[in-house]
């Protein structure tokens, strides 16, 4: 039940898109190498810290395995995000991003990653393993925004 609720919370709590994705340049340098040597699959994280009014600040990176070992998709097991969740609960912070890498196209969401985000109501990092780049996307009212990373 809590679960549930916790997921209400977030759905409610993100319709303000006004706010920023704080990643260290360390964290950024981490994630992109990992896109890399996961090629020619999907790699994928979830990103535990704290929200606020203002951002969304990451304190640790948890890198995950993509279970669907595809290059076009990717899936987090469900106990592993349970686990981290519990984790990051006992740490007095919370999961605030999933992250994921798109091998050979740009860093922009899927109509894949469009139906997940609304299963998951979290901002959506892609990395492009193509272009290099990375952006960070939230799915509101079923429009897609681009939020900055600071």
């Amino acid at each position: 039940m809590d679960g549930l609720n916790n997921n209400y919370r977030r759905v409610s709590r993100i319709t303000i898109v006004n706010k920023s994705i704080i990643l260290s340049d360390k964290d950024k340098q981490e994630l992109a190498k990992y896109a890399e040597s996961e090629k020619p699959y999907e790699s994928c994280a979830i990103l535990v810290g704290n929200e606020t009014d203002e951002n969304w600040t990451v304190k640790e990176l948890v890198l995950t395995e993509n279970t669907a070992k595809s290059e076009v998709t990717f899936t987090i097991s469900p106990d592993k995000e349970f686990e981290v969740d519990q984790k990051a609960k006992k740490s007095n912070m919370e999961i605030v991003c999933i992250f994921h890498s798109h091998p050979e196209s740009e860093a922009y969401p899927s109509e894949t990653d469009k139906k997940f985000m609304r299963v998951n109501p979290f901002p959506w990092i892609i990395y492009s393993g193509k272009t290099k780049e990375m952006n960070c996307f939230i799915l509101e009212d079923e429009n897609v925004k681009q939020i900055s990373i600071i």
